[in-house]
């Protein structure tokens, strides 16, 4: 019998100008789809010219410059349009879907499709629900008294999983598809007798329990006052402007 996580999964990534869901852009993005463990990836790529500019630190991460992305990008409205199909495709086909982040990435995702296609996420899926897989979701929870940070690079590190290339789109949706699989295999008593789209409504209840955390400690004035958003896998559109 072949388990959930050596079965068909697919993986987006994006790259971005910054770390603000609600103002960045995106520069570039990757759908990677895999059949089965071991299978080749079939790898869909996206470059943007986002019509901002993209900061100094943001090319050190990435290392995609305005003139790059301007001589080599795509104007952001046709690929975000590409991008709500393609993710809506996966998710009638009911691949489930990796994504590092959820909460920022499909964020930033639904407000570039409000920027640019005067639509939404919800919009391209209509009534296919959302099945979505979160390396750091699944992590804190599975292994929630491990200190240390658990980004992309440093999990793949854990458990094994070769991250070449790292802040290419393509390159990090690979690696965090096999950090799923990995963390299938390794947790395999817990997760092979838990569907995707079980987990995914786990994930909403853990990533909820792991943001009261952050907060409370905030709230006891041990930290700097921020909020903890404790929706995912997206958060919900701000308020219109008066």
């Amino acid at each position: 019998m072949m388990h959930w996580f050596d079965g068909p999964l697919a993986a987006l990534d994006t790259q971005t100008t910054g770390p603000d869901a609600e103002e960045d852009r995106i520069v570039s993005a990757a759908l990677v789809l895999q059949d089965a463990a071991g299978g080749r990836f079939r790898v869909t790529r996206w470059l943007v010219s986002p019509g901002i500019p993209v900061p100094g630190r943001a090319t050190e991460v990435h290392g995609l410059t305005d003139d790059h992305l301007q001589r080599n990008g795509r104007w952001p409205a046709p690929v975000m349009e590409e991008l709500g199909r393609a993710l809506a495709e996966q998710c009638v086909t009911r691949r489930p879907v990796v994504v590092t982040d959820a909460p920022f990435g499909l964020t930033l995702l639904d407000r570039e499709l409000r920027r640019h296609r005067a639509s939404s996420l919800a919009g391209y899926l209509g009534d296919t629900p959302l099945c979505v897989l979160d390396p750091r979701v699944l992590d804190r929870h599975l292994d929630r008294h491990r200190e240390g940070p658990r980004a992309l690079g440093d999990l793949c590190a854990l458990y094994g999983v070769e991250l070449e290339s790292a802040h290419d789109a393509a390159a990090d949706a690979a690696a965090a598809l096999e950090l799923v699989r990995a963390m299938g295999h390794r947790y395999a008593a817990r997760l092979e007798r838990l569907s995707p789209p079980e987990l995914h409504s786990l994930q909403e209840e853990w990533h909820a329990a792991q943001a009261r955390g952050p907060q409370a400690w905030f709230d006891t004035g041990s930290g700097s006052p921020q909020p903890v958003d404790p929706a995912w896998p997206l958060r919900p559109a701000l308020p219109a402007a008066a």
